[in-house]
């Protein structure tokens, strides 16, 4: 029988690596888990222990995007594709920050590593958004515009989500890839499956980063960042090998590419879309191509971390 697990971390992550599993589930396994805030933050405002935060003898990590795990899938073998469906993302916190950061966002190109101090920094400035969970509506003073204030409708997201990476590799979460990891694409939300390659044997998913709401691009570099109570239900996909995320709502198939420049990306996520389409559906493979370059959409996940996202959308009401 499918088991329910409470996950409470005793460390929380900054990279996507076959680590120490926090976890272990069987297919069909339901995991429930509180996330922090992108700096470590708890749903109480309270900052993360330095005893929860994972560390390297010898090394610094890069101390953001904090993730639950890794939970470990008895039965996920390489060349499998572990479904991830997102039950629940519960806000539990009536704020969320945002900012503008120097060597960071999409108006420097310098993310960390990347000083290359073509331009001044930008000044630092932070924005405090109150969330309300009732109405679902953020909230924003705006003390220097005419407007005032504005007040946006709120849709929860996992910003993170990836296992280990192929070929023994550890990346940062901040960085997306084909493990999945900082994607920041808005379509992880509640009703959408996210089928994620399995590299190393058990997986070892990683989650985290909520964000609360943000635009296609997260072009300052951070969302409204916030914290939840998510809960995720694991389906190991046999014999089903991806080269890149997929990721399937009620309406439309999907893919996720992460690159630079940001044509890489749109090309990784387009061919990957294709290949589902032709492999799973029966299409022809430029027929393929002819129908989602006429039919398809695309969504702007992010154009601020080491690589960009994009995802392309193929509409369900088409399928055979």
């Amino acid at each position: 029988m499918p088991q329910t697990h409470l996950l409470s971390p005793k460390v929380f992550h900054f990279t996507f690596g076959p680590h120490e599993p926090a976890l272990r589930v069987r297919s069909g396994d339901t995991v429930v888990a509180k996330t922090r805030d992108a700096r470590g933050y708890d749903e109480r405002g309270e900052p993360l222990p330095e005893d929860l935060k994972e560390s390297r003898e010898g090394t610094e990590l890069w101390e953001r995007n904090p993730c639950v795990g890794p939970v470990y899938v008895e039965g996920a073998e390489p060349g499998d594709a572990l479904a991830v469906h997102i039950e629940a993302i519960t806000l539990n916190r009536p704020s969320a920050w945002s900012a503008h950061s120097a060597h960071f966002g999409s108006l420097t190109g310098e993310g960390p590593g990347r000083h290359l101090l073509l331009n001044p920094p930008l000044e630092p400035q932070r924005y405090e958004w109150t969330l309300d969970l009732t109405h679902n509506v953020g909230r924003l003073e705006l003390p220097h515009s005419r407007v005032g204030a504005v007040e946006i409708p709120l849709h929860p997201f996992l910003g993170s989500l990836g296992v280990a990476p192929r070929f023994g590799r550890v990346e940062t979460t901040l960085t997306p890839g084909e493990y999945g990891g900082n994607m920041d694409c808005v379509e992880t939300k509640v009703g959408t499956t996210v089928y994620l390659p399995v590299w190393v044997r058990g997986a070892y998913l990683l989650f985290g980063d909520v964000h609360a709401a943000q635009g296609d691009g997260e072009l300052c570099g951070s969302a409204l960042e916030t914290t939840a109570e998510v809960r995720l239900r694991l389906e190991v996909r046999k014999n089903w090998p991806l080269e890149w995320p997929r990721l399937e709502d009620e309406t439309h198939l999907m893919a996720a590419g992460s690159g630079r420049p940001l044509w890489e990306a749109v090309q990784i996520a387009q061919m990957e879309l294709v290949n589902w389409l032709v492999q799973d559906f029966g299409f022809d493979r430029w027929e393929a191509w002819q129908v989602n370059s006429q039919a398809g959409t695309m969504r702007i996940g992010n154009v601020v971390d080491p690589r960009y996202t994009v995802v392309a959308k193929f509409p369900k009401a088409l399928l055979p």
